[in-house]
């Protein structure tokens, strides 16, 4: 069995660590390559960054930010925000980054997936998935929609749909995040997450509303995710990283050891 990654996620608006709650009322909570740091050195499995406003805003993303990040930590870290062409995709990868994440570009043109996977492998290619639950209807038929800009653009596009898709053109990965949940800390949404592990065949990262470590072992034995995305309950220091893997451990998921 391999082992669960615990990743925390760094909102980033111009240039400064943000959080809101259901993608509203952000506040600056810190500098966003410190902050890496210290999750870095507590053990974090991988760092993800989002540029939350860059695609709204139309403009690129924070390639400045990347590369301090990446002469700082040693551990793969994934980009979003404002990515949606292949050259987005070759500025992100060779100011540091591992990994890139594309969603608002990916709906608006599906084959920058397709054409960022044959330059640089699927491996580096994250589907990243903002999702509303909404009213069943015949576009929508799971209740579940995707939404992008940051929540502000519904598309009419079914999600657990769009995931196989993403998958078919070429995404290793699909990083899901709920929306309704995101910034509550009332736990992950569950039956989404369960909706989009059983629908792929790639990893997929439960996110929105983590507020306790048994919202991410939920997330992993319940909704079959293969990590779990933190923010709130390690930017506001009510658990550190290494807290979390002992307690997961504990409940039976298998953790990489931190040091």
């Amino acid at each position: 069995m391999l082992s669960k990654r615990v990743i925390p996620c760094l909102d980033v608006r111009n240039g400064r660590l943000t959080k809101g709650i259901k993608f509203k009322n952000n506040v600056d909570i810190g500098d966003p390559v410190e902050t890496a740091k210290l999750y870095y050195e507590q053990g974090a499995d991988e760092i993800v960054f989002y540029d939350i406003t860059a695609s709204h805003e139309g403009r690129g993303i924070f390639l400045d930010v990347v590369e301090r990040v990446a002469s700082t930590i040693f551990i793969p870290f994934s980009v979003g925000g404002g990515i949606g062409t292949v050259a987005d995709m070759r500025d992100v990868l060779l100011a540091g980054a591992e990994k890139v994440s594309v969603n608002s570009g990916a709906v608006k043109n599906p084959d920058v997936i397709s054409e960022g996977a044959a330059r640089f492998g699927s491996q580096c290619i994250v589907l990243g998935m903002d999702v509303k639950r909404v009213e069943v209807s015949e576009n929508i038929p799971s209740g579940f929609e995707v939404v992008i800009h940051g929540g502000r653009k519904h598309m009419g596009m079914d999600a657990i749909e769009w995931a196989k898709t993403g998958e078919a053109l070429g995404a290793g990965e699909i990083c899901l995040n709920s929306i309704d949940a995101d910034g509550t800390k009332d736990g992950y949404d569950i039956e989404l997450t369960r909706a989009v592990t059983d629908a792929v065949h790639i990893p997929v990262i439960a996110s929105g509303g983590a507020g306790t470590p048994q919202h991410m072992v939920d997330a992993i034995q319940q909704g079959h995710a293969t990590a779990a995305l933190i923010a709130s309950i390690v930017h506001y220091g009510e658990y550190t990283i290494p807290e979390i893997k002992d307690y997961m451990a504990a409940q039976g998921v298998k953790m990489r050891t931190h040091w």
